[in-house]
């Protein structure tokens, strides 16, 4: 071998220039030759292994994405370890060489890592528990760490200098470091508080009026959290917000297992009245009221027993109301429900009277926490309620509308017909 150089430096001898070019020619063919080499045979090799592996399609595009890089590094260090056996190179072109050679490796590993860190991010995202602690932004916390030190050593390497020259002089810059990453240090901050206190997961829903967000959370990052709202739009929240905003996290209520019905229906306060003998009679029939008529009766027979000669007179004895018949009969009704949770707070009460007439409100809880579900059982409670006021002599209270007009206007026509005729 050093024979065939030695005759190919003899014969290009009146040309000096020329076995410089030959030996830089075949430098690069080396390289590009080391590349095909790692490209073609040993990563189409390992395509084939990772394909008869039981790994997820992620996972080998992943993967697939975290050698190629570092097969990347096999040219450059041809060349950077060859420049220096070119003959006759300055020796300024051959430092140049080699430290760009050094930095586009720095630069390679460097993105190699965070292939390998989005690697690490989707393993353990298939955990059962992944949801609840979410290391994405701790991740790209590294991503700029490595990213960080890749640039400085790959300063130094352009520059030729010890990188322990260029962090000494980062303490100067430090003021300077900290206005730059202010928000990475304070998304920093948000997300070890929220991943420490629990405050937020994947999968919650979540309402932040003051950022228009309302719907479930697809993703939490260093600095950013995305929420996808009802109407299928994105919202993207600042991650530091989440601790200097309010916002409500709906969790408690998908865990509880019950779904909060609130909901009043407004009585026309002109119907309330006591029940006679024969509509207490009528009453009995529905099977909810039995017990509570029977046990009504005790409690108002032995009261009034004691008024004496007091209670001869209806105004002084207590009797039984179309109203509080209807609020025990709507208790009972919620009770007998079988998608009504009867482990949960569950009232029928009556709120302060007012212009929209006198509110009886049911508050209780579904047993199930899905949307339409729960619309669908709240919507049947009403419809029934509704359709059953009349039997209790019960109207409910609305606004007059046009048709309620039109009915008064005729039947004031009527009258003055009538005594006009």
């Amino acid at each position: 071998m050093t024979e065939h150089l030695d005759a190919l430096r003899a014969s290009l001898a009146p040309y000096p220039w020329a076995y410089t070019v030959v030996v830089a020619c075949a430098l690069v063919v080396l390289a590009w030759l080391a590349n095909w080499i790692t490209q073609r045979v040993l990563l189409r090799g390992l395509r084939r292994l990772l394909a008869t592996l039981p790994l997820g399609q992620g996972d080998q595009q992943v993967r697939l994405r975290v050698i190629p890089r570092l097969a990347n590094v096999v040219p450059a260090v041809v060349l950077a370890a060859g420049v220096a056996l070119v003959p006759e190179l300055p020796a300024l072109l051959v430092t140049v060489v080699r430290n760009v050679c050094f930095a586009f490796i720095i630069l390679t590993v460097a993105l190699a890592i965070a292939a390998a860190l989005d690697l690490a991010n989707e393993v353990y995202q298939r955990r059962p528990d992944a949801a609840d602690k979410p290391i994405k932004g701790y991740l790209q916390l590294l991503k700029i760490i490595v990213f960080v030190v890749a640039a400085v050593l790959m300063v130094a390497a352009l520059i030729d200098r010890s990188p322990v020259i260029l962090l000494s002089g980062l303490g100067a810059m430090m003021a300077v470091l900290i206005l730059v990453f202010q928000d990475t240090l304070l998304s920093l901050v948000a997300s070890v508080t929220i991943s420490s206190n629990d405050m937020v997961r994947v999968g919650d829903w979540i309402e932040m009026p003051s950022q228009n967000a309302d719907g479930d959370v697809i993703d939490i990052a260093l600095h950013t959290v995305k929420v996808q709202n009802w109407d299928k739009t994105i919202t993207t929240i600042p991650t530091k917000k989440l601790i200097s905003d309010s916002f409500k996290n709906w969790r408690g209520m998908s865990e509880s297992g019950g779904r909060r019905i609130k909901r009043a229906l407004h009585l026309d306060q002109n119907s309330v009245r006591f029940l006679g003998g024969d509509e207490q009679a009528r009453l009995r029939r529905f099977r909810l009221l039995g017990d509570y008529l029977q046990r009504k009766d005790g409690e108002l027979d032995a009261w009034n027993a004691r008024l004496a000669d007091h209670g001869r007179e209806p105004v002084n004895q207590r009797r039984t109301t179309n109203l509080g018949t209807f609020r025990a009969y709507v208790e009972a009704y919620l009770r007998a429900h079988a998608d009504i949770h009867d482990g949960m707070t569950l009232l029928v009460r009556q709120l302060p009277p007012g212009p929209t007439g006198l509110p009886l409100e049911i508050y209780c809880f579904t047993r199930t926490v899905e949307w339409g579900p729960y619309e669908a059982i709240q919507s049947d409670i009403f419809d029934h309620l509704l359709a059953i006021l009349p039997e209790f002599g019960l109207q409910v209270f609305q606004q007059p509308g046009g048709a309620d007009v039109r009915q008064l206007q005729g039947q004031a026509a009527t009258r003055v017909a009538a005594a006009t005729g």
